[in-house]
């Protein structure tokens, strides 16, 4: 073998095994995090999340500002690969997993904050999104996402007749 080939094959050889390393994280990483988000989802499946006004029927004691925001990064493999699709177009189904996941955190902690409050349901809820830009590259390219999840957040004594907020039939 040529002598100048072998540091070549050995660059590439690291390149692929980093985005391999890169792959097994991210998707081991990926797949705690929706376990946990599964769990808490239980966890607070009592406590509703609405898009709309708290219902007339809700007698409404007390209502605050809630919030809950996540940051999350591109983890590599799933920027390189965004970045091969870019190049013939179409979805970019990592990119979509990774809003979903930091959609639906953000709104556990809106309702986690809201329940450490002492509050049955959230009113009102909006998402926000925004992209954080790379320093290194002129604030070109895009290095992570954060979403806000924020509603007002009511304690209510009764509902319909009944004492507290309780899911939709």
């Amino acid at each position: 073998m040529d002598s100048e080939a072998l540091p070549l094959l050995f660059g590439l050889g690291a390149t692929v095994a980093l985005l391999v390393l890169g792959f097994v994280a991210g998707s081991i990483a990926e797949r705690r995090h929706y376990a946990s988000i599964r769990q808490r989802e239980r966890d607070l499946l009592r406590l509703p999340a609405l898009t709309f006004e708290a219902p007339s029927t809700w007698t409404v004691r007390r209502g605050a500002l809630v919030a809950g925001s996540v940051v999350v990064s591109l983890d590599y493999f799933k920027r390189f690969l965004a970045g091969l699709k870019s190049l013939i177009g179409g979805r970019l189904r990592s990119y979509e997993t990774l809003l979903d996941r930091a959609r639906r955190e953000a709104v556990l902690r809106m309702k986690e904050d809201a329940r450490r409050r002492g509050f049955d349901a959230v009113a009102n809820v909006r998402l926000e999104t925004s992209s954080i830009a790379s320093a290194r590259r002129n604030g070109k390219g895009v290095t992570g996402l954060e979403v806000l999840a924020f509603g007002t957040a009511v304690a209510v004594d009764q509902l319909g007749g009944r004492s507290g907020p309780t899911e939709p039939g």
